[in-house]
């Protein structure tokens, strides 16, 4: 993955062959699977996806791309299926995004694999900005949107052109809690690999970058919130739930616990554990479904859990039904068991 210099996906659409010069009328029929098929094949050049204009430049007549068979997930785009998730819909839009238009917001955010994002849904509008005194996008599923000169990083992810991962979550800022706001920065500095959805070969990120954009960015509506995230956020995290956990504990005024304290039997690593009051040989590990589904991922659990006992640590595990329900049983827990070291 690098910096863009590329036109989007879908531009050129006089590269592209020109279809039969004769179509004839439109005709459907409908196949075993219950889906139309058109008796005209599309040009194969066209794809999956594309715009109007661009079926015009290849020959194919008006009759052929408002034919029933051929989706219309945005005004002057035609797709051979319906878009059903939301990367289907980002590509949908390709075909009509413009040299100057970059994916942003919260569009931006679910690309990247940042956390916090609510559950997707098809009537969710897409973001995409343009620089300052150019004209927004303004069509129906889409929010147009504009960002000051300078401000932004373009960056491919495929073929999709997408604001860096920095400036996507500053242009939402705003709208987050503080606590969000943690969550998203500690996810910006992680070098986990193992972090949950992280687009692989993102750009790496560090707090100082944050500070040096926060400078750049100067005041916007959310910037306090960002800088005080900043403070509060740790590297290392490997996944939401590790800085849920940890904020929550903060918030009841436990101690901070240690991010990703690694134990050691001489040169082998035995655990590296999700949060951990060192000092006392605390443990406490947060399990997500990957833990419970996965075999050998719970083979291996169980027996650093062992291992770590057998060296005199107590171990807490926790699930999203502790953050969710059981907050006090947990805290609870913790308490007690930093109670029983002294």
């Amino acid at each position: 993955m690098r910096p863009s210099t590329r036109p989007p996906e879908g531009r050129g659409s006089s590269t592209l062959c020109t279809g039969p010069e004769n179509p004839g009328p439109p005709v459907s029929r409908c196949d075993h699977d219950g889906r139309m098929r058109h008796r005209i094949a599309l040009p194969p050049e066209l794809g999956d996806r594309f715009s109007v204009r661009q079926a015009a430049a290849a020959g194919v007549g008006r009759g052929r791309h408002d034919a029933a068979d051929l989706a219309r997930p945005f005004h002057g785009v035609r797709s051979v299926e319906a878009p059903e998730t939301f990367r289907a819909r980002v590509r949908c839009y390709l075909p009509r995004l413009r040299a100057n238009q970059v994916f942003a917001g919260q569009t931006a955010r679910r690309l990247w694999g940042l956390p916090g994002q609510p559950r997707w849904h098809p009537d969710e509008l897409l973001e995409i900005s343009v620089r300052t005194g150019s004209t927004p996008p303004r069509t129906t599923g889409v929010r147009g949107r504009r960002l000051v000169d300078g401000r932004v990083t373009t960056w491919r992810i495929g073929s999709v052109p997408v604001i860096d991962p920095i400036a996507a979550v500053f242009m939402d800022a705003a709208s987050l809690t503080s606590d969000e706001a943690v969550i998203l920065i500690d996810a910006l500095i992680t070098d986990a690999e193992n972090y949950p959805d992280l687009v692989h070969g993102r750009p790496r990120v560090t707090p100082l970058d944050i500070e040096m954009r926060l400078r750049e960015w100067g005041t916007f509506p959310g910037c306090r919130k960002i800088a005080d995230a900043l403070s509060r956020a740790r590297e290392h995290v490997e996944s939401p739930k590790e800085t849920e956990t940890r904020l929550l504990l903060i918030a009841a005024g436990l101690p901070e616990p240690v991010v990703q304290h690694e134990v050691h039997d001489g040169a082998r690593l035995i655990a590296r554990i999700d949060l951990a009051y060192p000092e006392l040989k605390i443990a406490i590990e947060y399990e997500g479904d990957g833990h419970r589904t996965d075999k050998e991922q719970w083979r291996r659990d169980i027996e650093r859990q062992r291992e770590l006992e057998d060296r005199g640590w107590i171990v807490i595990r926790l699930t999203q039904h502790d953050l969710r329900v059981g907050k006090a049983s947990l805290l609870a827990r913790i308490r007690r068991a930093i109670a029983a070291r002294f």
